[in-house]
């Protein structure tokens, strides 16, 4: 059995030759950035490439063609992408792209570069090419493995069964070490012993082949850089769609029509939304909303690109947009406290987002007549964050738009009523009570904007009570996955909302703010603010946070209900930023026409025992 631990050693070492075959190591690649001088690094010269253990690295080169002059763009270092595996030259085979692109493995293969279109399927031959060879490469291996298993199995199986002799050699010196004879196994061996040794192996091999035939069929590339077909749409709004290369870095989020990656375009990072082919009608419907005029706004997710990739069965669709890394209102909340000053400014450039989706321009920056849209789905999940807690919109893909003369089932088809996330869903959505009027669709957003809202404030530090853990609105009542049923109990019938902790109302920003919100989430959709509305009052109670709202209080009460002035004695005795809040009270502040919209009838001001001291009028 000698021969068979040869063999053992033989094959080891022919793996391990077998797998450092057609894998070029890269360390170091040409660098070169034609944008040196804004992007503020070198110009030219050797980079080192670093990445994951088990990844791959490759160099690459990108390059524009003017009239047959070669501008260089990039070179550098480039990480696993198995359309670069087993390329010693960098060779771009696009027929005519806008931004050329090779990549190739091997240290500084870069340095020299061509483009060889090939006449039928240029990408698609030679990725067919490259993925048989790499097959190939890898179903050798496994067998080499599985004959090395054997091999050990084998000789497992033989030495387990033999007996060793009871005559021992004598020590010929104290050189020599002592042998033993060892006496082959006895003739009556088990037939069912010998079928499992020759089934074993084939057996064993067969799943191995077939485990790796079904391994290539559903092969995923490592950072998906596939091939490209721009669907037959709008007209991209931004000339970096035709860039190259695109490449899936990470995903970020995983949602109801698909996932969202973090990618890299050139040098930069976006964001790519990507649907499965069955979900074609919700990309279009996001990527026509982002194509609506007048959708360039700072607080609207920039849209890049929308293109269609793969071909056949591997078809997928991809939205490209900016990227945020600081990622959703609601992954923040979750792991940080928010200051009061954050809190108005995430909240402020919120509503003016949303108030700029709901206005109808008739003309706007030039591009034609934007429509109002309401967005159907706004939550802090759909909510990003700048750097500077700046918020985004996104996620239109529920939005629903607007057009003159036409209702909301013409615009996108027919309007499903119960859309969204339940748990934002309005009293008169969980009813099925909706009224198709644009003011219906718009107010349902401001209900929800109203959740958002006490999101915010229950990771606020304004106030000296505790901060508690972040929960979603009605996650205490009900849990993170409320059904319908469950949601309609508290919301319709009940008339529940998240509640507000007592020592909110110490702080007199934090207290109105509450008023607000209730005025948001009102059960009566006609009672609620518009989101213009919400950015004003957030405006004024930062400014007011830290003055006093009394002296304001008297004045506008005394000047539209003609009651007495509150007395002198009882406005003395108060601190100038205490107040006490009624079942439904109101602070007003200035003229704004927003504080006095929805007064109601009810008293604006008590005394710690309940008397009424001055009341608001039914309308102004």
């Amino acid at each position: 059995m000698k021969i068979s631990w040869l063999t053992f050693a033989f094959l080891w070492g022919s793996i391990c030759t077998r797998s450092g075959q057609g894998e070029a190591e890269t360390r170091e690649c040409i660098y070169y950035n034609a944008n040196w001088e804004l992007e503020k690094t070198n110009q030219s010269g050797v980079e080192r490439c670093e990445g994951e253990k088990d990844k791959r690295l490759h160099c690459y080169a990108s390059w524009r063609n003017n009239s047959g002059s070669i501008e260089l763009v990039k070179k550098g270092c480039w990480l696993d992408d198995f359309n670069c595996y087993d390329r010693e030259e960098c060779v771009a085979t696009e027929e005519n792209p806008q931004v050329y692109f090779c990549c190739c493995e091997g240290n500084f293969c870069n340095e020299k570069f061509t483009h060889l279109p090939e006449p039928n399927g240029p990408q698609g031959s030679e990725k067919r090419r490259l993925a048989m060879k790499r097959f190939e490469e890898r179903l050798q291996k496994l067998v080499s493995l599985q004959i090395l298993a054997d091999v050990a199995v084998q000789n497992f199986l033989f030495w387990r069964h033999v007996e060793p002799s009871s005559k021992q050699l004598p020590f010929v010196n104290d050189t020599h070490l002592r042998e033993m004879v060892y006496e082959p196994p006895p003739p009556n061996a088990s037939l069912l012993h010998v079928v499992v040794y020759s089934l074993f192996p084939m057996t064993a091999l067969s799943i191995a082949i077939l485990l790796a035939f079904w391994m290539y069929r559903h092969r995923k590339p490592p950072y998906g850089h596939v091939d490209v077909s721009e669907d037959p749409g709008p007209p991209p709004p931004s000339p970096m769609v035709g860039l190259k290369p695109l490449q899936l870095l990470e995903v970020k989020a995983r949602g109801r029509f698909g996932c969202v990656w973090k990618a890299q375009l050139m040098n930069e990072h976006v964001a790519v939304k990507i649907f499965p082919v069955q979900d074609k009608q919700s990309w279009q419907s996001e990527r026509d909303i982002f194509n609506t005029p007048g959708m360039k706004h700072e607080n609207l997710l920039q849209f890049i690109a929308a293109e269609k990739r793969g071909t056949n069965l591997e078809t997928e669709l991809w939205l490209i947009t900016a990227f945020h890394e600081k990622g959703s209102l609601t992954d923040y909340l979750k792991g940080n406290v928010i200051t009061w000053n954050e809190l108005c400014h995430v909240a402020e450039t919120m509503a003016r987002g949303l108030a700029y989706l709901h206005e109808d321009i008739p003309w706007c920056k030039g591009e034609g007549h934007k429509p109002a849209i309401a967005h159907r789905d706004f939550k802090s999940k759909n909510v990003l964050l700048k750097n500077d807690l700046t918020a985004v919109l996104a996620d239109f893909g529920l939005a629903v738009r607007f057009e003159p003369g036409k209702p909301p089932g013409d615009t996108h088809g027919q309007v499903n009523l119960q859309v969204g996330t339940r748990r934002y869903m309005a009293p008169e959505v969980l009813e099925g009570a909706i009224n198709f009027q644009r003011d219906s669709f718009l107010r349902i957003d401001m209900y929800a904007m109203g959740l958002v809202l006490w999101e915010l404030l229950s990771r606020c530090t304004a106030t000296d009570g505790p901060v508690d853990e972040y929960l979603l609105p009605f996650e205490e009542e009900i849990g993170q996955h409320p059904s319908l049923e469950e949601l309609q109990e508290i919301v319709v019938h009940k008339k529940m909302r998240p509640v507000f902790k007592d020592h909110w109302f110490k702080h007199p920003g934090v207290a109105q703010l509450c008023v607000t919100i209730e005025e948001c989430w009102d059960h009566d959709a006609e009672a609620r603010l518009s989101a213009g509305c919400v950015e004003e009052r957030i405006a004024q109670i930062r400014k007011s946070a830290n003055g006093s709202t009394l002296d304001c209080l008297v004045s506008i009460v005394t000047s539209v209900t003609n009651v007495d002035l509150l007395p002198k004695d009882f406005l003395d005795s108060q601190p100038s930023q205490m107040w006490y809040p009624s079942p439904r009270i109101l602070i007003l502040h200035g003229q704004n026409s927003c504080w006095l919209k929805t007064l109601q009838s009810r008293p604006i001001w008590q005394t710690p025992g309940g008397k009424r001291l001055a009341y608001s009028i039914s309308s102004v």
